[in-house]
């Protein structure tokens, strides 16, 4: 019998989310991680929630929160947490739209530039099929010679460590091709045989026979795997966003929309200092700063419209 997702309905015995318990986890979780529970979202939580009181051995709620609070084990199952409380659906070449307007428009101003110097950034890269993409287009647009003296780098960053440690392997399963061409999937990948975890349904994990091609198995070329680097990170800690360094382009789709207003705004505002002047941010097709800031320049592209940090400091935040 099949599992279901976050350990399914509630059995007989097991402890249940109280409304002053929904409380203090959901403002706890919304200031560690900016993740927004609504009144409508309690069982939700309680569903994803509860496993984690089984592994701990924990007989309510309200004893997780207090390891969470105040535990030295608190860290550690953060980690857990994070990754059972986001969302991870993600594939190769997804919206293509966004992707032709990065390669036919915003690398050809990247490489007119003096600075023979790339870096982007895919924040909230789930299990890195966004940032390979991402290396795929820049090595494909053919602007970017590395003998050249071109420094190229693709940083990949999500909360869910898991996530992270599949995106270093670079194994994937059919779910993560439905919007790969069969002409790219020869180009960028290779039949991969081996008997280990696999990604490629937003996330899930598979364990292969190790059979050659197995389930369709294939691994990211070494080419694209070079110019990508993974880890794991929480958007709203400030020492290690620092890390990543100064952008050309940030790509953050379907991340900021699961915000908290508060948390929304500290993120672009760390985006903002993270790219360079001239940088651009690329966001979800339903996501916009509308109510967050005034500080981008709306560029418009024949396919997309973009967020572009100005050329001058701005003052308006």
């Amino acid at each position: 019998m099949k599992k279901p997702l976050f350990g399914g309905r509630r059995g007989p015995g097991e402890p249940q989310l109280r409304a002053d318990e929904y409380r203090l986890l959901r403002d706890l979780v919304s200031e560690r991680l900016g993740i927004w529970f609504g009144p409508e979202s309690r069982s939700s939580l309680e569903r994803r929630l509860r496993e984690r009181l089984n592994v701990r051995g924990l007989t309510s709620f309200a004893d997780y929160y207090q390891l969470l609070k105040y535990s030295p084990l608190a860290g550690e199952e953060w980690d857990e947490a994070g990754d059972l409380l986001t969302t991870h659906e993600t594939y190769f070449f997804r919206e293509d739209y966004q992707l032709r307007a990065f390669q036919q428009e915003l690398l050809p101003m990247l490489a007119a530039k003096p600075r023979r110097r790339i870096q982007v950034w895919s924040a909230g890269c789930s299990t890195g099929e966004e940032a390979y993409t991402i290396a795929m287009l820049i090595l494909e647009s053919g602007l970017f010679d590395p003998t050249a003296g071109w420094e190229l780098r693709v940083y990949g960053s999500d909360l869910s460590k898991k996530c992270i440690a599949a995106a270093r392997r670079g194994i994937y399963g059919p779910a993560s091709f439905r919007a790969t061409s069969d002409e790219a999937r020869a180009k960028w990948f290779v039949p991969h045989e081996a008997s280990e975890p696999a990604f490629g349904s937003g996330g899930s994990a598979r364990t292969v026979s190790g059979q050659a091609g197995h389930a369709g198995l294939h691994g990211v070329v070494p080419a694209a795997r070079t110019l990508c680097h993974f880890t794991q990170m929480n958007l709203l800690d400030e020492e290690r966003t620092q890390l990543v360094g100064r952008c050309d382009v940030i790509f953050c789709r379907n991340v900021v929309l699961y915000f908290d207003a508060a948390a929304r705004r500290r993120v672009i505002e760390m985006f903002y200092d993270r790219l360079v002047p001239g940088g651009v941010l690329l966001l979800g097709h339903a996501e916009s700063l509308l109510n967050v800031t005034t500080a981008f320049e709306l560029l418009h592209l024949k396919e997309d419209l973009v967020y572009r940090k100005p050329l001058l400091p701005s003052s308006v935040k």
